[in-house]
Parts: C-alpha cells; sequence; structure tokens
C-alpha cells in the first residue's frame, strides 16, 4: 500500500474528511514523527509501536566488486519496534 491508497482508505473509513485533507494529516503526522526522531526523541504509540534514532557503530565491510576491505563510519538510524497489539494482528 503506498501513502495515495493509505490516503484513500483512511478517507473511506471518515466520510465526513476529504481526502485533500486526509493527505495533509498524514503529511503531518509523518513529518511529526521524522522531525522527533531526528531530534532524538521516541514517538510511541501504545500498542501500535514505536520509532527511535538508533546509533550503528563504525565497522569494516567489504566492497562485493573488488573484494577490498572499506571503513563503514558510525551513523544513526531509524529503526521501529512493533507493539504487541500489531505484532498480533500480523501473527492472525
Amino acid at each position: 500500500m503506498n501513502r495515495k491508497e493509505f490516503v484513500n482508505a483512511v478517507a473511506e473509513k471518515n466520510e465526513g474528511l476529504t481526502k485533500k485533507a486526509v493527505a495533509k494529516v498524514v503529511a503531518d503526522v509523518l513529518d511529526t514523527i521524522k522531525d522527533a526522531v531526528a531530534d532524538g526523541d521516541v514517538v510511541a504509540f501504545q500498542g501500535f509501536g514505536s520509532f527511535k534514532a538508533v546509533d550503528r557503530a563504525a565497522r569494516t565491510g567489504h566492497n562485493p566488486k573488488t573484494g577490498d576491505t572499506i571503513n563503514i563510519p558510525a551513523t544513526k538510524a531509524p529503526k521501529f519496534t512493533a507493539g504487541k497489539d500489531f505484532k498480533d494482528a500480523v501473527r492472525k
């Protein structure tokens, strides 16, 4: 499901909202999550899951084309951890 399909599905469940209004709310929610995680905050929705930034340590890797060893620097990466209700819904 892409963003457009997601907006259409949410708009169908909420008869009083237009697709344009739903698209703006979805964009605002995603931007808010992105900004909060980028600032180092954890965004948690009970039962659904949480978004946070994690530190990845520096490591060495191999260039698959040449076989040379390369150094991969430390970085931060986004991480989503699913909540119990979300996991249970997927397992059905």
